[in-house]
């Protein structure tokens, strides 16, 4: 018996901090379906050429945004037989958080930037992709490094928290985020200073990308 073979795709979610708040990087279709309308970069796995989905969407981000983030992870699958008027169709999302520096320093007109909680309507299933990688970065972020993937390599302790009150929507005192961060023992004090209208700040990295069962409750 022969059966109809699914439209296998793969999806990127993009996300940054920008103008103070957790946005994603979308880009507009330029081909059917939804020509025209805002979506995230993805294309379809060519089976002669990708030797795995990690290849496809290294490929698809280079040939659409010219971009290659430093951290990229797997979300999950998504699938239906509506959600591409192609055909049945099955895509694996990836997710990425990227300095905005980053983003902004390709071609000006590769990416829109949305809040990801006030998005416009978008190709196929994407708002449901980015729901789950939001989800996915708020609940890690409550407890692991990954908001350091939004600093630049060098960052203040002001910045640190700033950017998990941006993602986690939420106030954090400011001693205790940096006695719990020192107990993290996840950052590391350079000797560079920001410098600026206030008095310099001390500029910190982090010590190794990790994990950490740790939580801000």
């Amino acid at each position: 018996m022969k059966f109809a073979l699914p439209l296998v795709t793969v999806d990127a979610v993009l996300l940054t901090l920008r103008q103070g708040e957790l946005q994603v990087a979308l880009h507009r279709r330029d081909k059917a379906p939804d020509d025209g309308m805002l979506a995230l970069p993805g294309g379809v796995v060519h089976v002669d050429e990708d030797d795995s989905t990690e290849a496809t969407v290294a490929r698809v981000l280079n040939d659409k945004t010219g971009f290659q983030p430093r951290y990229l992870e797997q979300l999950q699958w998504f699938s239906g037989k509506h959600r591409d008027a192609r055909s049945w169709s099955i895509s694996l999302a990836y997710l990425a958080l990227v300095p905005v520096e980053e983003l902004e320093a390709v071609s000006p007109n590769s990416f829109h930037f949305y809040g990801v909680d006030h998005l416009p309507q978008l190709a196929f299933d994407h708002a449901d992709i980015i729901a789950a990688a939001v989800n996915r970065v708020r609940n890690k972020s409550s407890y692991s490094t990954l908001p350091c993937c939004l600093l630049p390599e060098k960052f203040t302790l002001s910045q640190l928290q700033a950017t998990y009150e941006a993602i986690l929507m939420t106030t954090l005192e400011k001693s205790n985020f940096r006695r719990k961060i020192e107990a993290w023992d996840v950052v590391e004090p350079t000797e560079e200073f920001l410098t600026g209208a206030q008095r310099p700040a001390r500029l910190y990295k982090l010590k190794d990308f990790m994990l950490f069962g740790k939580s801000f409750g």
